[in-house]
């Protein structure tokens, strides 16, 4: 039986396959993610992978449903595998923030699903990295996300070589539009002209535009001109104390194409040939209160950062460390008349916290060796039983010495010398 069509089997290393998927990759990046997410102060959260269909058509409107996991569970409910995390946070924000002090840094590492046709960098289902902030206003929340962002990608071996940060803002295109244009019901509309604009011909958009009155060659010098507002040149100045203003720049190109963003938006766009959005975010302070039906109003914002891009543009860079786990101690049992010894010292070692292996069945000295350096372990441990007593021999293959020890010490003593 063959696995669903876009989804993946993640193996541990070795793989099996150029084409498999990596557990210990998705492990690594996991573990940049949270602990850099962390250093920042946000905690983790986690919601349910199923929610009502409401949740999301109250969000995206009606037409998500096409791109969705739906339907009708045994209860007669509407639901849906989650496509994205932010509802969720929200209903759970909207439900709990009078039990948290503002502003709330929450990050989660969700796994999500989308019906929608395959291709490289997109499947039907990813792991995202989530990190949003709630009940704050000031752009110094704006910048303290997109700095947590920029780490979040520095933390994985990337640098400004790799990566960029396009920064612009809804609030800069509404204040274009409404000069532009009497009619605000086009507004929707003209967002999502200027979505598209780096993805379609130049005098198909100006057409677009055109229908719209609005003159093409306007849109196009305030792209280029590129001058910042006041909200974004507060950002810049933020990041840039923190030097890492090298890592952003203004790009009026980015608009987001989602309806629900209000403020500031940004997107992480890889550098060279490739160059294509690792991840995005933006403000949404109208969310909370429209999952709330009006009951809570909070300000917001938060990025999302999925792992098939980023570990593509990893493989890419040749930025993949070692993903064999190579084991502390490896026993070997050569005489079966100490294995009750030898399983006790398995089990003392492994209590100190080493990753330890021994063969679980009688096997030749040099095929248990072998497996020991297969496995990449620093140290061997053989029980010899001499005279009526029972001592250690310890090999630590690194430096390629051998020495012998007392049972009783022999755990501290290879605990200290890994930590040396």
């Amino acid at each position: 039986m063959e696995r669903l069509p876009g989804f993946r089997d993640f193996f541990p290393e070795p793989l099996p396959s150029k084409d498999a998927s990596s557990f210990d990759l998705r492990d690594f990046i996991f573990r940049k993610w949270r602990e850099t997410a962390r250093k920042y102060g946000f905690r983790e959260y986690d919601g349910p992978p199923l929610e009502t269909l409401e949740l999301y058509t109250t969000k995206s409107g009606e037409e998500i449903v096409g791109q969705l996991y739906n339907f009708v569970d045994k209860g007669d409910r509407s639901i849906s595998l989650r496509p994205e995390m932010t509802p969720t946070l929200a209903r759970m924000v909207a439900g709990a923030e009078r039990n948290y002090k503002k502003p709330i840094k929450w990050f989660a590492i969700p796994q999500l699903f989308r019906y929608e046709r395959q291709q490289k960098g997109r499947l039907r289902e990813h792991f995202q990295l989530n990190a949003d902030i709630f009940g704050e206003k000031d752009p110094a929340a704006d910048a303290e996300l997109i700095a947590l962002l920029i780490d979040s990608l520095r933390a994985l071996g990337l640098s400004s070589d790799d990566f960029v940060i396009r920064l612009s803002s809804r609030n800069a295109w509404q204040d274009f539009f409404q000069a532009r244009c009497a009619d605000p019901s086009k507004g929707y509309e003209f967002y999502q002209i200027i979505d598209k604009m780096e993805r379609e011909k130049a005098e198909v958009t100006s057409e677009k535009l055109k229908n719209i009155g609005i003159n093409a060659e306007d849109v196009r010098h305030f792209v280029s001109e590129g001058k910042p507002t006041g909200e974004l040149e507060s950002i810049l100045n933020n990041l840039g104390s923190r030097n890492l203003g090298a890592y952003v720049q203004i790009d009026y190109n980015i608009i987001r194409g989602l309806a629900y963003y209000t403020g500031p938006v940004f997107e992480a766009f890889a550098k060279g040939a490739s160059m294509r959005a690792i991840a995005g975010g933006g403000r949404y302070d109208n969310l909370v209160k429209l999952i709330s039906g009006g009951k809570v109003d909070l300000p917001a914002l938060g990025f999302g950062m999925g792992d098939v891009v980023l570990a593509d543009l990893l493989k890419e860079k040749n930025l993949l460390p070692s993903l064999l786990t190579a084991i502390d101690v490896f026993l070997l049992i050569e005489d079966e008349s100490v294995r009750p010894q030898s399983l006790a010292m398995v089990q003392q070692i492994r209590d100190l916290g080493l990753i330890t292996e021994y063969s679980l069945t009688p096997a030749k000295g040099d095929k248990q060796f072998k497996r020991a350096l297969e496995l990449q372990a620093r140290f061997t441990v053989r029980l010899e039983s001499r005279e009526g007593r029972i001592c250690a021999l310890v090999k630590d293959l690194k430096v390629q010495q051998q020495f012998e020890s007392e049972p009783e010490t022999t755990a501290t003593l290879i605990f200290e010398k890994l930590k040396q």
